[in-house]
């Protein structure tokens, strides 16, 4: 083996009451793929922000090809040949993708000394060919999907031509095949000696692209080695200090009578005819592809989108449902999918998220009552096991797993009947996963109707008494808990039909 391309010793980093990193060692070298694994708040993503530039180190040594570094700045680490591809999505939504991939480093016109457009959009398509991705150059952040975003951060890091990327969390939201074209490109630039440092909370991608692998908990450095040597349990007991026996706890419940009845649901140019039932104490999963219209299907549902035909029943009557405040008088909840821009309140508390959708609740005369406010809050996050220092602690300083808990938190306070959840695991750990999960068992346990929207396989048949299985804008197949396969699932979800696969 080479030396390393990258090698950080004793990184020490404190923030104000926490601990973030202590004493951490990390070596990466040229052409592989290294994966940094371990709890959200285990200090992942602050050991890559200062690898990035956008953090600095309290104390520690870090060598870039055998050079010892100290960047300040993002520009410093792109400089000397660092990208990252960062977890939380960072598009400018009102310039194009074009714009995005290219912000700063825009071609300039050789004679006229302005944005050559006609270059930037040739650079756009030869990138977008070079990863296999189709997306109009021109087209505005804010009208692609998240997955799209997400495809548009990878061409970003890969067009700096880098000597390391960083990738945190990059298949959180794209669809099974386009990881095929992410992986086969890691592997094409792991030939170009091109190191990759890979966080993921997902055990079937890391031991399909991983080489090497480094955990930390709690700011510690606990286990680094060849990822061929550590089995998954293994790889789970060192993330979390103890075992989980079982990430998908699945209990078996009494299913009751249809609550949800919807029938020839139609949203113009994205699905039509949609019909479904879900019953009470049902997990009723929505599988399928990005952009089978899932997502848009339950937000209709909800109110957020306006139907263009179809009819909801709740109870067996018919409910018009115009905004999402019709749906919650109905017992509606809905956890989204991007719990950053749809589901939380970043700059406040977690108390004021907790309570933001319930707020008549604990208010006489349009005043708030503050200990009834209170009360509810610490029987939230007691309830819920939310991870805090107290109930005004900023929410975006909670780690994602704890960030989830508060959204679905924020719902349980409306007492909802049924509670749809979109992607409710997405970008948290192993553990977290696994609390969430047992969560959703026992609300069904409690009668309550979960929708399950999933692009986790695993997660869908693990948890799901049923499954839809969508593909553009139609459900293509209803399966039973005892009929799930991964194979079928993908065969509906593709279009296809199951006696294809006899």
């Amino acid at each position: 083996m080479t030396d390393p391309i990258l090698e950080m010793i004793g990184i020490n980093k404190t923030f104000p009451g926490v601990k973030a990193l202590e004493d951490v060692d990390l070596s990466v070298y040229p052409g592989e793929v290294h994966v940094l694994m371990g709890e959200n708040g285990a200090g992942k993503s602050t050991l890559m922000k200062i690898i990035a530039g956008i953090k600095e180190k309290d104390s520690g040594d870090m060598f870039l090809k055998g050079k010892e570094v100290h960047f300040t700045t993002p520009s410093d680490s792109i400089e000397n040949g660092i990208s990252m591809i960062h977890q939380e999505l960072m598009p400018i939504p009102f310039l194009s993708v074009a714009e995005n991939i290219f912000l700063g480093r825009e071609p300039v016109h050789p004679l006229f000394r302005n944005l050559d457009r006609r270059k930037l959009e040739e650079d756009t398509r030869d990138l977008c060919r070079k990863i296999c991705i189709e997306l109009d150059p021109w087209t505005l952040l804010k009208d692609l999907s998240v997955g799209e975003m997400q495809m548009v951060e990878i061409a970003k890091a890969i067009s700096v031509n880098s000597d390391i990327i960083i990738m945190d969390e990059p298949t959180s939201a794209i669809t099974d095949h386009e990881v095929e074209r992410l992986f086969s490109l890691i592997r094409n630039l792991k030939e170009q000696n091109v190191a990759i440092i890979y966080i993921s909370h997902k055990m079937d991608e890391i031991y399909q692209i991983g080489d090497r692998i480094t955990i930390l908990r709690d700011g510690k450095l606990v286990k680094s080695c060849l990822l061929s040597e550590l089995s998954r349990p293994a790889l789970i007991s060192y993330m979390v200090g103890r075992e989980i026996s079982d990430i998908f706890p699945k209990t078996e419940c009494p299913i009751g009578d249809v609550i949800l009845d919807v029938k020839n649901l139609s949203l113009e140019n994205v699905f039509e005819n949609i019909s479904f039932h879900a019953k009470k104490g049902e997990i009723l999963g929505f599988a399928g592809l990005m952009g089978a219209g899932r997502t848009e299907v339950v937000e209709t549902v909800f109110g957020i989108r306006r139907k263009s035909t179809g009819k909801i029943f709740i109870n067996n009557r018919e409910i018009l449902i115009k905004s999402p405040a019709d749906a919650i008088k109905n017992r509606m909840a809905i956890v989204s999918e991007d719990r950053k821009e749809v589901g939380l309140v970043l700059k406040m508390s977690v108390g004021q998220n907790l309570t933001l959708s319930t707020l008549k609740n604990y208010s006489v005369l349009n005043r708030i009552q503050k200990d009834k406010e209170k009360k509810a809050v610490q029987s939230q996050i007691d309830s819920m096991g939310i991870k805090a220092f107290s109930h005004g602690q900023c929410v975006k300083n909670l780690s994602g797993g704890n960030q989830q808990k508060v959204v679905i938190g924020k719902w349980m306070l409306s007492k909802p009947e049924i509670l749809i959840m979109d992607e409710p695991t997405r970008g948290i750990d192993v553990a977290a996963k696994a609390e969430i999960h047992k969560l959703i068992s026992s609300l069904a346990a409690e009668g309550k109707t979960i929708i399950l929207i999933s692009s986790e396989l695993p997660e869908i048949i693990g948890m799901c008494d049923r499954v839809l299985v969508m593909h553009e804008g139609k459900i293509t197949g209803e399966l039973e808990r005892k009929d799930f396969s991964q194979e079928k699932i993908m065969c509906l979800a593709t279009g296809q039909n199951l006696e294809d696969m006899q």
